[in-house]
């Protein structure tokens, strides 16, 4: 099974929130000093820098292991096109691995890295979890930087993160996260919606019970082969796990999967790298029979196409008044090689029915286990949502994992509060929490503009920038308000109490540190965290 192209040699982790995990890149995913082929070999240049996203995971700590193997060009949901062989899935030699990113997937599957990256245009990062047991990570269009990876369709792709635990890939995902100036299709995180699970059920006067998570299912036969339909109705009978079920119509949304390979995408994807496709043994001959139609599609063709996507967009906005997401399995079926050798075309085309319009709609997703088959192989499940849910997903997709920690809520009478240094367990000062009645509600991050500096103590400040990163690592405790006012009396200065914002949007008390404490020559943002500074070894 041909799972990795290239192999690097590992090197000394950076600090910071993902020191020492371990990941893989699809190979259309440039690495610095390393050829990013795509899938195909006359692609032999070492890239002269790392993509964005890589930058960024390296900085974090984590350390790229080599490159994956991929359906050329991105082009497939099956894992087989590619000249350097076909993957299979880790449960079944005699069964895909999905595509595109199948190297990736095995890779993670096989316990071969702690995550890994892959691409996502029409279910590239979720059909090969799906195959493989694993979660995928398809983050809201725009939201993880694509500069650097080679495009299929430029205006639909997203780099997405596959991982063993919903844990280890929202890790990997909260750094993945930045707004990218150079980017052209990037978009900023705070120019998207966010919402926590039940914010839309609460409002809503049909009888729902506040708080809670409303969870979309198809009210309509999705045609599965037999073991996946058994494993469907099994994951059926598990969601009011997450939430309130409703039924819902989601014909606009398998109507919108099908314009994918029929309209100006296709185009899009002959302009990224029809210039390729010369017909030689490099090039993948479904790939090559596939993309050229692109070439015959007129002006016409596309806005006919965008005027299709409108019409199914309006359709399907009223599914996103009513849920905080929509279930749905991955893919029909899970095709044998065989099946795929004998109707390249079709297997794939049937493949994407639940995933193609994800992108098209601009929808984010995560996939995950469901309950596995009869035959023991994997079964996957998904959640949609509108882009800038991302995190409500993420949250659900840990539940239904049993992954779930205690939300940050606290009641009526206490406080949420982040601390970043002194104050977090095991460290100095914790027992001043501890004796106020404080209790620890869980791990956090801050926002992606914060920053860290080391100030008198020594003490890590946190200040709100214009820049964005990964984040800070904080702990959020619960602290009885009556005992807050006393307790912020013993913080001195530069460092005070104040709103701090967290990852997902909410609005805290944290330590914050005031203008005159923030020094750039201080800066430790690079870090993540108070705790992967002082393991950096500083006095």
């Amino acid at each position: 099974m041909s799972v990795w192209i290239t192999r690097v040699d590992p090197v000394a982790p950076a600090a910071g929130p993902l020191h020492g995990l371990t990941f893989a890149l699809k190979d259309n995913i440039d690495l610095a000093g390393v050829p990013t082929t795509a899938g195909d070999p006359r692609n032999d240049q070492p890239a002269e820098r790392n993509a964005f996203v890589v930058d960024r995971l390296v900085a974090a700590g984590a350390v790229p292991l080599g490159k994956t193997n991929l359906d050329q060009y991105a082009t497939g949901l099956v894992g087989t096109r590619s000249p350097y062989g076909a993957c299979h899935s880790v449960f079944s030699d005699k069964h895909v691995s999905g595509g595109s990113s199948s190297g990736s997937a095995v890779a993670v599957a096989s316990g071969q890295v702690d995550f890994a990256l892959g691409t996502d245009t029409a279910g590239s990062g979720r059909v090969p979890a799906a195959f493989n047991r694993i979660v995928g990570i398809k983050p809201s269009r725009g939201l993880v930087s694509a500069r650097g990876v080679v495009p299929a369709c430029r205006s639909l792709d997203c780099v997405t993160v596959m991982a063993r635990s919903v844990a280890t890939a929202r890790r990997a995902f909260d750094v993945m996260v930045a707004f990218d100036p150079d980017d052209a299709w990037s978009r900023r995180a705070s120019s998207l919606p966010r919402e926590r699970p039940g914010a839309r059920s609460a409002g809503v006067s049909s009888g729902r019970t506040p708080g809670r998570a409303v969870i979309g299912v198809p009210d309509l036969d999705l045609d599965l082969d037999p073991l996946h339909e058994e494993a469907w109705q099994e994951a059926l009978a598990q969601v009011d796990r997450l939430g309130e079920v409703v039924k819902v119509d989601v014909r606009p949304l398998l109507e919108a999967a099908e314009l994918l390979y029929s309209g100006p995408w296709l185009a899009e994807r002959w302009l990224a790298f029809g210039d390729k496709l010369d017909d030689v043994p490099a090039v993948d001959p479904t790939v090559r029979s596939i993309v050229n139609n692109g070439a015959m599609l007129t002006a016409a063709d596309a806005f006919a196409g965008f005027d299709r996507l409108a019409t199914l967009a309006r359709a399907s906005e009223q599914l996103w008044t009513e849920l905080d997401a929509l279930l749905l399995p991955v893919t029909y079926g899970h095709p044998t090689l065989a099946e795929v050798a004998a109707d390249p075309i079709g297997v794939n085309s049937r493949l994407g029915r639940f995933t193609n319009m994800v992108n098209l709609l601009d929808l984010c997703a995560v996939a995950f286990p469901g309950p596995d088959r009869a035959d023991g192989l994997p079964f996957g499940i998904q959640l949609l949502a509108p882009a800038g849910h991302d995190r409500v997903l993420i949250d659900l997709a840990a539940v239904w994992c049993g992954e779930d920690t205690a939300p940050l809520e606290s009641p009526g009478d206490e406080v949420l509060l982040a601390v970043a240094g002194a104050h977090l367990s095991g460290q100095p000062l914790n027992a001043e929490l501890v004796r106020r009645g404080a209790r620890l509600i869980g791990d956090a991050r801050t926002a992606s503009s914060y920053r860290m500096y080391l100030v008198d103590g020594p003490r890590p400040g946190l200040t709100p920038g214009r820049g964005t990163g990964p984040g800070i690592e904080v702990e959020v405790w619960s602290v009885p308000a009556a005992e807050l006012g006393g307790f912020a009396q013993t913080i001195a200065p530069p460092l005070a109490i104040g709103p701090l914002e967290l990852s997902d949007g909410r609005q805290i008390l944290g330590f914050v540190c005031t203008a005159d404490g923030a020094d750039p020559a201080r800066d430790i943002t690079a870090f993540g965290g108070w705790r992967a500074y002082l393991a950096s070894g500083p006095a």
